[in-house]
């Protein structure tokens, strides 16, 4: 199995995994801390919309589902902010819209699209050596702006009215980590998929929290559960022929499995 190293396709893949492992790691928990877990899944599905239609006029299909992905967050943002509508109304309008224009586009062009196949169910192995800079970048990006501003994300997760009487630069902020999430989800498609990527962000949190309550350390623990599930799943994957990403969340699964039975009984 670990002969698979000497092809550049699985290092390629193994970088990848370890690298949008982190960048999960981080985003998930701030994600689960603050309760934005089925935002997450609005922007990921609302993101297949930019899928369809790049496929549609012959552009990336990346750079599509980045554009629907960054939309969908800012407006969920904004419109829920004001107020003008229940967030969980908006969810299920970006949701639904966002699957409804990709399959609508998807059907409009004319052949097959194979390629959209591994952004609905994840296929890491076939990631470009662009994909592994830019989640190279990313993973740069989130870890120097959580360790910039930490202690503000932390009292923006756990309680909003607190920071805005504590003057925090509120709306940069939210802004801020609101386009690292939406990024994250679209990196994060071409490891998980659109079906699976909402998994990779909550449950190596879910299982760092069932340790930890302090928020520094869940965000330690939760990333290095990402990478060391992320690792096991692939390898996992190439040895039994499987999906890889549906093996890496089922790993994830079967850690938070053992880790609650291991809890439970002490």
């Amino acid at each position: 199995m670990f002969e698979l190293l000497e092809y550049t396709f699985f290092q390629n893949a193994l970088l990848c995994t370890i690298l949008i492992g982190v960048s999960c790691g981080l985003i998930g928990t701030y994600i689960v801390a603050k309760r934005m877990v089925f935002i997450s899944g609005g922007i990921t599905h609302a993101s297949f919309g930019g899928l369809g239609l790049a496929y549609f006029l012959g552009l990336s299909p990346l750079l599509g589902a980045a554009v629907f992905a960054l939309a969908a967050a800012f407006c969920i943002l904004y419109l829920s902010d004001n107020k003008r509508f229940k967030e969980d109304s908006l969810i299920g309008i970006f949701w639904s819209a966002g699957m409804a224009i990709g399959v609508l586009f998807i059907y409009l062009t004319p052949g097959y699209a194979p390629n959209l196949l591994s952004y609905l169910f994840g296929n890491i192995l076939t990631v470009t050596g662009e994909q592994v800079i830019l989640s190279l970048l990313l993973c740069l990006v989130i870890i120097v702006f959580f360790a910039k501003f930490y202690r503000p994300l932390f009292y923006i997760a756990f309680d909003k009215e607190y920071s805005r009487t504590h003057f925090i630069a509120l709306n940069g902020l939210e802004i801020g980590v609101t386009a690292l999430i939406a990024l994250c989800i679209v990196l994060c498609m071409k490891l998980a998929g659109i079906i699976l990527v909402i998994s990779y962000l909550t449950m190596p949190q879910a299982i760092a929290g069932m340790f930890h309550k302090n928020f520094t350390k869940q965000l330690v623990w939760a990333t290095i559960i990402s990478c060391v599930g992320s690792i096991i799943g692939l390898f996992a994957s190439a040895a039994l022929k499987l999906p890889s990403g549906a093996t890496i969340v089922l790993c994830f699964l079967l850690i938070f499995l053992v880790c609650y039975l291991w809890k439970r009984n002490r």
